[in-house]
Order: C-alpha cells, then sequence, then structure tokens
C-alpha cells in the first residue's frame, strides 16, 4: 500500500468516526482516542487493535494522531541519498526518529517517538478536521 493510499483511507476513516462524535466536545473526543477506548469501539481503525498492541510503548497512547504532522512523504521519492530513493523524512529531524533503509528506498522509522501521541500535543495541535492538521504531510498533490 503507497503512503497516499494510506493517508487517504486513514483520513477517511477518521472523518467516519469524528461524525459520530459531533455532540463531544474536544477534550472528550481526545479522551475517546485514548488507546483503551479504542481498541473496544473502533477495532477496525488499525491493524494493531486486533492484538490489543500498541505502536509505541506509553502509560496513555492517544490514537487521535495516529500519523504524525511532522512526516513527509511522497510516493515516487523526493530525491535520491546514498543511493537510496528517500521517501520520507521527519520535518522536525526528531531525536527519537531513525532511517529505515530498503533495498533501494529510505523510509522514516518513527517507531522510537511518541511526540504525536502524547494528550498535551494534541491538545496543542487539535483540529476536528485531520486533514487539516496534516496538510502538510503529503508531497503537493497526493492527499
Amino acid at each position: 500500500m503507497s503512503y497516499s493510499h494510506w493517508f487517504r483511507q486513514h483520513g477517511e476513516k477518521h472523518a467516519r468516526i469524528m461524525e459520530k462524535l459531533s455532540a463531544l466536545t474536544d477534550d472528550e473526543v481526545i479522551v475517546y482516542f485514548r488507546f483503551e477506548n479504542m481498541v473496544k469501539q473502533e477495532p477496525d481503525f488499525c491493524p494493531l487493535y486486533k492484538e490489543n498492541r500498541q505502536c509505541h510503548e506509553m502509560e496513555t497512547l492517544n490514537c487521535y494522531l495516529c500519523a504524525c504532522p511532522y512526516f513527509r512523504f511522497d510516493d515516487n521519492g523526493f530525491r535520491e541519498l546514498k543511493g537510496k530513493n528517500l521517501q520520507s523524512y521527519c520535518s522536525i529531524n526528531a531525536k527519537n526518529g531513525n532511517v529505515f533503509e530498503g533495498e533501494d528506498t529510505l523510509h522514516q522509522d518513527c517507531s522510537g517517538c511518541t511526540l504525536p501521541h502524547s494528550e498535551h500535543y494534541i491538545k496543542k495541535h487539535f483540529d476536528r478536521d485531520w486533514f487539516k492538521i496534516m496538510k502538510e504531510v503529503p508531497a503537493i498533490g497526493q492527499s
């Protein structure tokens, strides 16, 4: 699955959940997206939910920003780096981020970074429209 396909599909799932939560306050929406609740209420939101497994080990994992606003992708690649096609990177070069090297590609590895999953971060960047928060993520013309 391409980044673009996942991005659109995930944003649409997020929007459907937000429609159901229209009567909730912003704070109530954020609480709703806590991992423990999402596993029960929205089992199709994330493939890891079927295994009751978190993507990041943290005490209060919040799934509102499943993807990070600092993630950048281009399915065709941004440029060649070290002889490989750079397809994604972190725009703030987060200290807990890493790089996954494929045979011909380089991808951002966010598995060590919990920044977008903290409720403090989510409240600071909150918008009921996930696509607005994520507007800079895809390369122009991909979203």
